[in-house]
């Protein structure tokens, strides 16, 4: 007996005919009416010439014809569709009729596309729309990659909780055949499972076209979960937005989930490490403060091993840095965060070395006493600071410096960009345009300062002030 699920699209090779000249006209209306929506190569093209109609229609036709299931066919469309159209148009009423002839173009002996959320491991359709309307005024529906991203339980009750409706339908895309025993694990959590040929982008297409269309087949639907870390999710985002509902796009960013609300814009963190107290960032950046302090202390040094920070706060709290600091700022490093607060602290890489090294922004070095026992390369370290800067973001943090010595020197909000030169020629032996050159920095002093992310630049009649950025409050 033939597994229905693989029944073909259609019997007749009329009705692909049919949904060949479809597609034709489609294509031949957004000329018309609505280029802007056509890719600019294609915006000129004569689509009435015969021979570019033809080639058209047989290039759709030998598409959909060579696919041998459904599932195959509707992706073989969008791609299709993809190479003549921008993405706008895939929110377009006209692009949900379409998929909607598909649906009526299903011979009767063959599954609903409704839409077409078959298990891979059985004929057993998704509950229909028309029982969800009796069940309930309005439903959540959940849309997983399951090949990009896996959710755990904990991790579907923390979504549960950010949507207003039940969660009623929980679909899974994937090449089940490459996941092991998932399928069983995600069957048995009552997903509903769509298998995909093997391929890049098979999974993201294809949930890509259920989710286009799912306005169609679940009129109570209200609010739709994309779970993807795929960038290319983002457009099925905002087309499921177009249609009123409220979106919820899930990705995971280290060892934390985030969720971006379409309705409010904000987001939401729910971390898949042991749970842990999580502390503020006031209280994280002085508990930092304090480990450092300390070590300078301990050795004599003003630069610590960021490496040798990291293991003591995980020692004293039970916890990683880099934990609070996904927690805080999700997809950023440790490093990103010290060089997020250039005012709190200061960090230095050697060149040829792996280690990373952190000081304390403002540290008077007469409050430190230098150890014997200290490491030679420590020495070497402060020494090399002393000479040369070796990069961007140093001389960033060099001018930063300066530039808050010289306004709490001066008592003034900001101070002359000459005077910032004056001062650091005077401390480095050398002009601030020749270290410039010497980092390839093509740049003129004034547009380097226009790009500092902790300096802010204004011009005072005919003369440029600087100031620090996060003092300004803009």
């Amino acid at each position: 007996m033939s597994d229905p699920s693989n029944a073909p699209l259609v019997t007749d090779t009329a009705i692909i005919d049919q949904i060949c000249d479809r597609v034709y006209h489609i294509v031949l209306d957004i000329q018309q009416q609505h280029p802007e929506l056509l890719k600019e190569k294609y915006r000129t093209t004569p689509w009435r010439n015969p021979h570019n109609q033809s080639v058209l229609i047989t290039k759709l036709k030998a598409r959909l014809t060579q696919a041998e299931d459904k599932e195959t066919k509707l992706i073989n469309l969008r791609r299709f569709l993809e190479i003549l159209l921008l993405p706008s148009y895939f929110t377009q009423p006209s692009f949900g009729e379409l998929t909607q002839t598909l649906q009526s173009s299903i011979p009767p002996n063959s599954p609903s596309l409704s839409p077409e959320l078959v298990s891979s491991d059985s004929s057993e359709a998704v509950p229909s729309p028309a029982s969800v309307t009796n069940d309930s005024p309005g439903i959540a529906i959940l849309l997983l990659d399951a090949e990009n991203l896996q959710l755990d339980v904990e991790t579907e009750k923390f979504l549960a909780k950010l949507c207003t409706y039940p969660i009623q339908i929980k679909v899974a895309f994937a090449n089940w055949r490459s996941l092991g025993k998932k399928d069983a694990d995600f069957h048995s959590r009552g997903y509903e499972l769509i298998h995909v040929p093997p391929g890049k982008d098979s999974a993201d297409v294809k949930m890509a076209t259920v989710g286009s269309s799912i306005f169609i087949h679940y009129p109570n639907a209200r609010e739709i979960l994309v779970c993807s870390s795929d960038g290319v999710m983002t457009h099925l985002y905002n087309t499921l937005q177009t249609h009123g509902f409220t979106v919820y796009l899930v990705r995971k960013q280290g060892d934390t989930i985030t969720v971006l609300n379409s309705d409010t814009n904000q987001t939401q963190n729910h971390s898949l490490s042991p749970p842990t107290e999580i502390l503020v960032i006031e209280d994280f950046i002085n508990q930092i403060k304090t480990i450092i302090r300390l070590e300078q202390t301990r050795t004599g040094n003003l630069w610590v091993k960021l490496s040798k920070v990291s293991n003591l706060f995980r020692r004293q709290h039970q916890t990683t840095m880099s934990y609070v600091v996904s927690w805080h700022c999700p997809g950023k490093t440790v490093p990103d965060f010290f060089l997020d607060y250039p005012k709190e602290f200061v960090l230095h890489d050697l060149p040829e070395q792996s280690e990373l090294y952190v000081t304390l922004f403002e540290i008077n070095p007469s409050d430190f006493t230098p150890n014997s026992n200290a490491l030679p390369e420590s020495t070497a370290l402060e020494s090399s600071l002393n000479k040369t800067i070796r990069s961007k973001v140093e001389l960033e943090q060099e001018l930063t410096r300066i530039v808050k010595r010289l306004m709490a020197d001066s008592g003034q909000t900001s101070v002359p960009i000459s005077n910032v030169g004056s001062e650091f020629c005077k401390q480095h032996k050398q002009g601030i345009t020749q270290v410039l050159k010497g980092l390839n920095i093509s740049a003129k002093f004034v547009t380097f300062l226009k790009g500092c992310h902790s300096l802010k630049l204004k011009k005072t009649g005919k003369e440029y002030k600087v100031t620090i950025l996060n003092l300004t409050g803009k």
